[in-house]
């Protein structure tokens, strides 16, 4: 199709799921950029709460630690079969609770989503899961170090991973009060630059605590790392305020989307089945189906990979941190150099890249797993570096299958699936742990996610035309 001719879009499935809607209505107005700041910043606020609680520091050196098995267990050593089983026992229940929180997003999300979209009343909430997500962390202050606060501990990350999912349906929906069609792209790359970038201040500022032995702080009863996850829920409240001041709702309401609360995933269940009887979608129902799985296992990557570099690869703290850093900035530069690959090749070729990438760095991983630190540190960072590359892609793949002027009902599609899929990689990660005892096992969980992803991604069509918004 050429670049001149400007189909008639196909009728619309309407979905509300997550209210990106109104985008045109800007025209080719510039938000002020204060206003775009203040957006981006949310990204740099919430962070650290994915990077240093649930990624990096939080979870992997502290919650799946021997600080929580009963003591006769801890003191049998490393190296000893009970030892570890019962670290397997503490990640395959961190992975438990990550599969819940993921069945919880998949319940929540869309219908919470969708009424925001319909009431206009994003910055509401917005606000409620961002409120929750920092009394979630500040929650962790209480989680000592004993087997008894093992549960409380994975309680309070997971409800914070679902509080922080609907938080961000609501914060990308508000892009479409600052954004228009020429600069959305843009302005959606300021808001991922700032995530990045918040993770590598926040991870590097825990390591100069560390360094500096902690300020003298006693270590007894796990203080530190509850004082670090005080310190993210600070750190969200004081970065997360300008958003609320500065950026305007994204729209007065959809009331023609109010509908009861069950009756919302009757309605949500309609647009999908309309995506894939209508031929014009039928690439597009196929893409989301298989964009959610393999973007679960790239969440899976960044979720549990710290765990898997502590418990298997007996990564220190400072290592650990280092590594952390590392990883969030090679998956930012990587991202912009594969902006680059996609136009030229297609996105379709550099997903397919990526998650190949990653499938044979993961079993690789696995395979010499008794080759020590420098296998993870070679392998780990070779599969964060593929991860940003597929997510953008996925984004721009998206783009170009979707039929002009529905792309805010796709995206919030696009939205709503991931959110449908995000229990996947936990639970296999769960399962595989349970049935074999040993968390090792776990790198082969989140691989093969990827890998069905790649597989399911194989048979659908790529359209690289590009396609004029109708106007």
């Amino acid at each position: 199709m050429s670049d001149d001719v400007t189909p008639e879009p196909p009728a619309a499935a309407n979905s509300g799921a997550v209210a990106v809607v109104g985008l045109d209505l800007r025209g080719d107005r510039e938000a002020p950029k204060r206003q775009i700041y203040a957006w981006a910043l949310w990204d740099w606020a919430t962070q650290p709460f994915h990077s240093v609680i649930l990624t990096f520091i939080f979870t992997a050196l502290y919650l799946t630690t021997d600080a929580f098995l009963p003591p006769a267990i801890a003191k049998l050593g490393e190296k000893d079969p009970a030892y570890i089983a019962g670290i397997a026992d503490l990640t395959s229940g961190l992975g438990l609770g990550a599969t819940i929180a993921g069945l919880g997003i998949l319940l929540l999300a869309p219908v919470l989503g969708q009424r925001a979209d319909a009431a206009g009343r994003q910055k509401l909430w917005l606000g409620i899961g961002t409120g929750a997500l920092i009394l979630c962390m500040l929650g962790l202050w209480f989680v000592q170090p004993a087997p008894a606060y093992f549960w409380v501990g994975v309680a309070l990350v997971s409800a914070g991973t679902v509080f922080s999912e609907i938080a961000s349906v609501n914060s990308n929906a508000m892009l479409v009060s600052i954004a228009s069609p020429r600069s959305v792209g843009r302005i959606s790359g300021i808001g991922w630059g700032f995530g990045y970038l918040g993770g590598i201040v926040a991870l590097a500022l825990v390591i100069v605590f560390y360094s500096a032995h902690w300020f003298g702080l006693s270590t007894d009863g796990g203080l530190p790392f509850r004082l670090i996850a005080v310190g993210c829920a600070v750190w969200a409240i004081v970065f997360s305020i300008p958003i609320f001041l500065a950026v305007p709702e994204p729209s007065s309401g959809r009331p023609e989307r109010k509908v009861g609360f069950f009756a919302s995933y009757v309605l949500l269940v309609k647009d999908v089945v309309g995506l894939y009887r209508d031929e014009h979608t039928r690439t597009t129902f196929w893409f989301l189906v298989a964009s959610a799985v393999f973007r679960d296992g790239l969440s899976g990557v960044f979720a549990f990979g710290a765990v898997i570099a502590k418990t298997v690869f007996h990564f220190d703290f400072s290592h650990l941190v280092i590594f952390g850093i590392a990883a969030n900035l090679i998956a930012g530069v990587s991202t912009i150099l594969a902006g680059r690959l996609d136009d030229r090749w297609g996105p379709k070729r550099v997903i397919l890249l990526s998650l190949a990438c990653m499938t044979v760095a993961g079993v690789a991983v696995f395979v010499f797993v008794d080759g020590g630190q420098l296998v993870y540190w070679i392998g780990g960072l070779i599969l964060c570096a593929f991860v940003g590359p597929a997510q953008s892609a996925a984004r721009s793949f998206l783009a170009r299958v979707t039929p002009a002027g529905r792309e805010g009902e796709i995206f919030g599609l696009y939205a709503t699936t991931g959110r449908a899929a995000s229990w996947i990689a936990a639970g296999a990660w769960t399962v595989i742990i349970w049935m074999t005892g040993a968390t090792k096992y776990g790198i082969l969980g989140i691989v093969a996610v990827v890998f069905v992803g790649l597989l399911l991604l194989l048979p659908v069509k790529e359209r690289r035309q590009r396609v004029l918004l109708r106007r």
